[in-house]
């Protein structure tokens, strides 16, 4: 198939690694950005969020990274605070985000993929 998908994937996570590979069995060759070696930059993720219609907070990963630490678990924690850090430490972004002509997903869990195939 020839339209762009786009996949922020990381290849030790077991969630981004199923949606890659489903991605590619339903025909697609999508781009794959291995986000914690390429970075984010804030304007990349405010368009992703916007796609999706979510919040930084939406897409904070928690579990094995420094976001309590850096005190983004905190209800008080603003938008631009989550966005900066999610800048210098690229793991506080959830995984997979895929990107397709049929919108912007989170694709976890993976059934979200559907929506946007």
């Amino acid at each position: 198939m020839t339209e762009a998908i786009t996949i922020f994937h990381n290849p030790n996570c077991g969630t981004s690694r199923n949606a890659l590979q489903r991605l590619r069995e339903t025909g697609h060759d999508p781009k794959v950005v291995e986000y914690l070696k390429a970075g984010w930059t804030v304007p990349q993720l405010k368009s992703l969020l916007a796609a999706m219609r979510a919040k930084p907070r939406d897409v904070l990963r928690v579990r094995g990274t420094p976001a309590e630490e850096l005190g983004l678990t905190d209800p008080k924690a603003s938008d631009e605070a989550i966005l900066e850090a999610m800048t210098k430490h690229p793991i506080l972004v959830e995984r997979p985000i895929v990107v397709t002509p049929k919108g912007t997903v989170l694709a976890r869990p993976l059934e979200k993929l559907e929506s946007v195939l």
